[in-house]
């Protein structure tokens, strides 16, 4: 088992697989876990639903966490995540297609780490991806790996 986790939450088909190919590609030394909306990002994060017995002392590296998601909006995900003791340290970097100043701000107001918005552009996409992989799980340290 890898000792660096990367979640990805992203409902969007094509997004999610650039975003998983990208990480995989680049020869991320990172185990991979994807949901593919808020509930079941969740669910993931806290051990609970489909994922109840999960090891929640084992938290991401980093989540990189679409904004726009179906039945619990990434931003929801992101204030549930800071306000609990086991994530709240964990660095999210909201990769989203909004380019709304609003939706920033209300991103760095409520915890988000990072705000990132996805590039079109094929060859974009995968170079913003790799650098957000290389910069959160090889310069930064975070408390949450400790």
């Amino acid at each position: 088992m890898l000792d660096k986790l990367i979640l990805v939450v992203e409902d969007n088909p094509d997004h999610l697989e650039l975003t998983v190919l990208t990480l995989e590609e680049s020869g991320t030394r990172a185990e991979i876990a994807v949901a593919r909306d808020g509930v079941e990002a969740l669910d993931y994060l806290f051990g609970q639903g489909q994922h109840a017995g999960r090891d929640t002392q084992r938290q991401p590296s980093f989540i990189l966490l679409d904004m726009k998601l179906p039945k619990l909006s990434g931003l929801d995900v992101l204030r549930s995540v800071r306000k609990n003791p086991l994530t709240a340290l964990v660095p999210v970097i909201m990769l989203t297609s909004s380019s709304e100043h609003s939706d920033m701000a209300a991103c760095y107001q409520s915890g988000a780490n990072s705000f990132v918005r996805k590039p079109v552009d094929f060859i974009d996409f995968t170079e913003k991806v790799n650098r957000l992989q290389a910069y959160w799980l090889d310069v930064n340290q975070s408390l949450a790996a400790v």
